[in-house]
């Protein structure tokens, strides 16, 4: 599980007028506990998905063709666009950088979890493996008629 949460709480509609305007969404990121902010317009979304495609398998994205000014529609894109992105985070175990690039991520943790847990775990064994060998040289050159019972 990454350390990463997204909701995207709300939208706005920009422009004038019903026929040049479009829909903004309100993205809340939450990393480790800080939280920011990212405003995205389906297009971008959209854009996203065709460069994620090339990478992963991302999940279906809502539709493109939509009716922009009716309230319930906009609130379903909405909850699909939030089921999307959290999707991506679930399914996979190394986010691309271009998603992150998406949210406005800049500094997040390069291994997953258990990964970052195997290499402490490598690495305290091989510094126990390397205490025995000195141990054994010092013996060696100190103590060279000590028998092991």
């Amino acid at each position: 599980m990454h350390p990463i949460e997204v909701s995207i709480p709300s939208f706005r509609s920009e422009g004038s007028n019903v026929e040049k305007g479009y829909t903004v969404f309100k993205i809340e990121v939450l990393m480790c506990g800080r939280q920011h902010t990212v405003e995205k317009r389906y297009s971008e979304f959209h854009a996203l998905h065709k460069m994620l495609k090339k990478i992963i398998k991302p999940p279906e994205i809502p539709s493109k063709h939509v009716r922009n000014w009716v309230p319930k529609v906009l609130e379903q894109r909405r909850q699909g666009l939030e089921l999307y992105l959290q999707t991506i985070i679930m399914e996979n175990e190394v986010l691309p950088k271009i998603f992150l690039d998406f949210l406005n991520i800049r500094h997040f943790p390069s291994l997953p979890k258990t990964e970052s847990y195997h290499l402490k775990l490598n690495q305290r064994n091989q510094d126990t493996f390397s205490n025995m060998v000195i141990e054994g040289v010092i013996r060696g050159i100190f103590y060279p008629d000590f028998q092991p019972r």
